[in-house]
């Protein structure tokens, strides 16, 4: 059996260890540590703007830079401090590219956990092709992007809105460009068309409006043409001399006789033209008017621009529909009355077939 003083003699006792001095130190080292944590990860920072802030990490931005950004627009206090909050919470390969609404106050792991797993609006891909008309375009983005189709609409075809990009149009169909774009969710109507306009200028460069200059055209001439060529087909290999047809009416004073310019007026979207719609009163109705309509029908894209700038050199001036995905071109009203007799015919070999 084990006596009494020797059970008592083989307790440690931290007063026989430390002294009271070193334990008060060991004490104030946890205390610096645990506040420089708290700094570290719980310091709320506060920014001077109207809150929330409105935050966006693009597509393909580093960690690194949104913090920089993050500091250069006052919304953090401390680089440093977020990086490594970043690095112990694992954040660097778990951010979201997205518009975030950021709350004044929030500490650098709140911010990382809003970043990684908060409510925002995401960015989207949109691939717009060509020959939509601005009512598809918004209906497609409400869609997609959840974007408010009725104020896209409304600014879209508000000319004095068109003339602050200095296009001189009645709206701005024909200059939101069709391409793929990545657009944040919800973002104001205003915003996505600075990005459709911004790719329209880019495609339009100097170059090119040096080539309308030559042709003897205007960038919206070559705009408002572009979209009937892209309302008359969907076959590339075709534009090129369907561009030269109408190019070759303009020149002798010869109307257009366009159907797609008449289909963009019609109430209802497009259908089969009646002879009634051919007397229909409107400077789109190309075959009343000479000449181009005011303003393009539609989104020509680079094919359908392209192809009137640099348009095949022909004599034609009739085009019908062969029945089989192309046209028929002819140089006569004769030999063109020929090929309609022939389309005729395949229409109603069709219907009896069904």
């Amino acid at each position: 059996m084990v006596s009494k003083s020797e059970n008592s003699g083989s307790k440690i006792s931290f007063k026989n260890i430390l002294t009271r001095k070193q334990l008060i130190a060991i004490l104030f080292f946890f205390i610096a540590i645990l506040s420089v944590l708290y700094y570290i990860f719980f310091t709320p920072n506060y920014y001077e703007m109207d809150e929330p802030v409105k935050f966006d990490i693009k597509r393909g931005e580093t960690l690194s830079q949104v913090i920089s950004r993050l500091y250069d627009e006052k919304i953090i206090n401390n680089k440093t401090n977020m990086r490594i909050a970043a690095f112990v919470y694992g954040a660097e390969k778990k951010i979201r590219a997205a518009r975030y609404s950021i709350p004044n106050g929030l500490s650098y792991l709140d911010l990382l956990d809003l970043f990684m797993y908060g409510e925002a609006d995401y960015i989207r891909r949109v691939n717009f092709r060509e020959g939509l008309s601005i009512p598809y375009l918004a209906s497609r983005l409400r869609r997609e992007a959840l974007i408010d189709s009725a104020a896209f609409v409304h600014l879209a075809k508000d000319s004095g809105f068109a003339a602050s990009f200095n296009i001189n149009a009645p709206s701005l169909e024909g200059y939101l460009f069709p391409d793929v774009y990545y657009i944040y969710q919800r973002s104001p109507a205003e915003e996505v068309i600075n990005i459709l306009v911004e790719g329209f200028n880019n495609f339009m460069h100097d170059t090119l409006k040096q080539r309308a200059s030559e042709l003897g055209l205007t960038v919206h001439e070559v705009v408002v043409l572009a979209s009937i060529v892209k309302g008359e087909t969907h076959n590339f290999e075709e534009m090129p001399r369907i561009a030269g047809v109408y190019l070759n009416r303009l020149r002798i004073g010869m109307r257009l006789q366009a159907d797609p310019t008449l289909q963009y007026i019609l109430p209802g979207g497009w259908r089969r033209l009646l002879y009634e719609d051919l007397r229909v009163d409107s400077p789109y109705n190309t075959y009343l008017y000479s000449g181009l309509p005011p303003g393009a029908i539609n989104s020509p894209g680079k094919n359908s621009i392209l192809s009137v700038l640099y348009p095949e050199q022909h004599n034609y001036l009739f085009f019908v529909a062969d029945g089989k995905g192309g046209h028929n071109f002819s140089r006569t009203y004769a030999e063109h009355l020929r090929y309609v007799r022939e389309y005729r015919q395949w229409v109603n070999s069709q219907k009896k077939n069904q």
